[in-house]
């Protein structure tokens, strides 16, 4: 009997996490049993992908930069890139605020149910509310301090460091390449087969995924208010969904002005990687096959591609940050909070640092999506409100951070007169051919 896609066996596990939680949910003590029995799980699931983040970070980064093997090519190009990633992201993080005020899908929620969530989650709504104001209080330049670790085995030591994590990858790749090429190139292969086995273990770990989101489902079902939630659920994922798919026409329309190749070129050229996004909803996973599209079928150089995609899988995740604008200011709408127009800008800018520093792996945009309503004041246990959709949400926002990356890189590629007809035309033409 042929096995199941990954995908389809996650989609599998959702449902019978659900339809489990339903039939518990007629004992008395099944929430209990499913509290200290089932949930567990999905607990583990969870910690195990942020086991990997800062391995994952440090291995591709400094393999990407240290690649490149001229200083001058990191200063041009690294430039262009990233200059672009941050323009995209903050393209992204707007539509997600334009449809969430539009659609408004926190407001479907009752006030009975909206009372309920903010007792439930009073205490923890002023601790959050109590941190957002020592942030304000913060100089101005604190963002910018912060990003330079003391001390990288601290740094790499929580989740919550990645820019600081990034940082000593972009400095340690720096000084690989100022070395001798015969003296860096001990140091390159470690990193390189230290990415392998890290890319590996997301294999692995990813095998446990239709059994963590089993779990992790159960529990909601067990723990959520009423059913009017899950109607304003279905709301919120109708408005990522539709901000996700706007952003691929603005993909489309970048590739097409200043590459003028098509977007039936382009989506031909990336759909595989695309699909391997979607099924796995890792960026990481899916920058092998990504960087095998983008030299082989769209036409990149090598040393571009090898430089902008893995900083992209690190850093551009325009996917999640729009996800997180709409995923802030719903939770927000849930809980009854107006956010005001200054809130809302500022989630603009948390939104987009925080997806730089968000690690390519599943599950990590909700993740970082603590300091985004941390910052403007929202209940961070409002992440369970969304965890019933946000499995498959993560893998559509995840092929919209691929197929973001593979804009950009044909961009950066034209700029620097890199951007070469492809070695294979499409998809099925290569494999006509062997």
């Amino acid at each position: 009997m042929k096995k199941l896609a990954l995908h389809w066996q996650i989609l599998l596990g959702m449902v019978l996490g659900v339809v489990f939680a339903l039939l518990m949910n007629q004992f008395e003590w099944g929430a209990t049993f499913i509290a200290k029995w089932i949930k567990p799980f999905g607990n583990i699931f969870i910690n195990a992908l942020k086991l990997i983040a800062v391995p994952l970070i440090l291995a591709s980064l400094i393999k990407g930069v240290s690649d490149l093997k001229d200083i001058s090519k990191l200063s041009k190009m690294g430039g262009k890139t990233i200059g672009t990633y941050l323009i995209t992201t903050v393209i992204a993080v707007c539509i997600g605020l334009a449809l969430v005020n539009i659609i408004k899908p926190g407001h479907s929620i009752s006030e009975e149910t909206r009372a309920q969530l903010v007792e439930n989650y009073k205490s923890d709504a002023d601790s959050r509310i109590a941190q957002a104001e020592k942030q304000k209080q913060a100089g101005p330049l604190q963002a910018l301090e912060d990003i330079v670790p003391s001390n990288i085995f601290q740094a790499a030591s929580d989740n919550g460091n990645m820019l600081q994590v990034i940082f000593f990858a972009i400095f340690f790749g720096i000084g690989l390449i100022l070395i001798p090429e015969e003296q860096a190139k001990p140091v390159k292969d470690f990193f390189d087969g230290f990415n392998e086995v890290i890319l590996k273990l997301i294999d692995i770990i990813m095998l446990a995924a239709p059994y963590g989101v089993f779990a992790l489902l159960a529990a909601l079902v067990v723990e959520a208010p009423s059913a009017d939630l899950f109607k304003a659920l279905g709301w919120y994922a109708f408005s990522v969904v539709l901000g996700l798919a706007i952003m691929m026409i603005v993909y489309s329309l970048i590739v097409y002005l200043f590459t003028k190749k098509t977007p039936k070129f382009f989506f031909n050229g990336i759909s595989p990687a695309q699909l391997l996004a979607f099924s796995t909803s890792s960026s990481a996973a899916t920058l092998p096959l990504t960087m095998e599209r983008v030299e082989e079928h769209l036409g990149v150089d090598e040393e571009v591609a090898s430089f902008v995609l893995p900083i992209g899988a690190t850093i551009n995740m325009d996917g999640t940050s729009l996800y997180q604008a709409i995923a802030a200011v719903f939770i927000a709408q849930a809980f009854g909070i107006e956010l005001s127009l200054g809130a809302q800008l500022g989630i603009i800018a948390t939104a987009t640092l925080s997806s730089i520093g968000s690690a390519a792996v599943p599950g990590a945009g909700m993740v970082m999506l603590v300091i985004v309503l941390a910052q403007a004041g929202i209940p961070e246990a409002g992440l369970a409100l969304i965890f019933a959709v946000d499995r498959p949400l993560d893998m559509c926002r995840t092929t919209v951070n691929i197929t973001g990356d593979a804009a950009v890189s044909m961009l950066v590629a034209n700029s620097e007169g890199r951007l070469h007809d492809p070695k294979v035309k499409d998809w099925d033409d290569n494999y006509k051919t062997n």
